[in-house]
């Protein structure tokens, strides 16, 4: 969404707020008066749910999207993994135990970041690690 209609949203309910601040005196603060902005906030916090649902939906959406390609792109990945979403949570939690099992037995062979390298006063290049093993779960060879 652009950011005018986020600041034009913004302004416009800055201005329903004044306007119903300054008509309690018009309207002697009763009961109905309150009641008026309490039912329009209720009804616009309840619409703007579905539109920050449909936003990080949509922004998942994506994301998932760029990680399949870059999964495609590289040539050593897996890209068995592409299709996680409809895995089971036991068939997630297995994956993600033999993660952590690779990277503690493969740990100290992973590429160092150029950044972090540079920090710890190593000029020397890194050398690319080996390709991680195919990792695999029942049905999904």
């Amino acid at each position: 969404m652009p950011a005018c209609l986020s600041q034009g949203a913004f302004l416009v309910g800055i201005l329903v707020v004044l306007v119903w601040g300054l008509s309690g005196p018009f309207f002697h603060f009763s009961d109905t008066w309150q009641l008026v902005i309490n039912t329009g906030t209720t009804i616009v916090t309840f619409l703007v749910v579905f539109l920050i649902q449909g936003a990080q939906n949509r922004a998942s959406r994506a994301l998932h999207l760029k990680l399949d390609e870059l999964l495609r792109a590289v040539a050593h990945a897996r890209t068995s993994l592409v299709a996680l979403e409809g895995r089971t949570d036991d068939e997630l939690d297995r994956l993600q135990q033999e993660f952590e099992r690779l990277r503690q037995t493969q740990g100290e062979h992973l590429e160092r970041c150029p950044d972090v390298q540079a920090d710890e006063g190593s000029q020397q290049p890194s050398t690319s690690p080996a390709p991680l093993p195919r990792l695999s779960l029942p049905g999904h060879e």
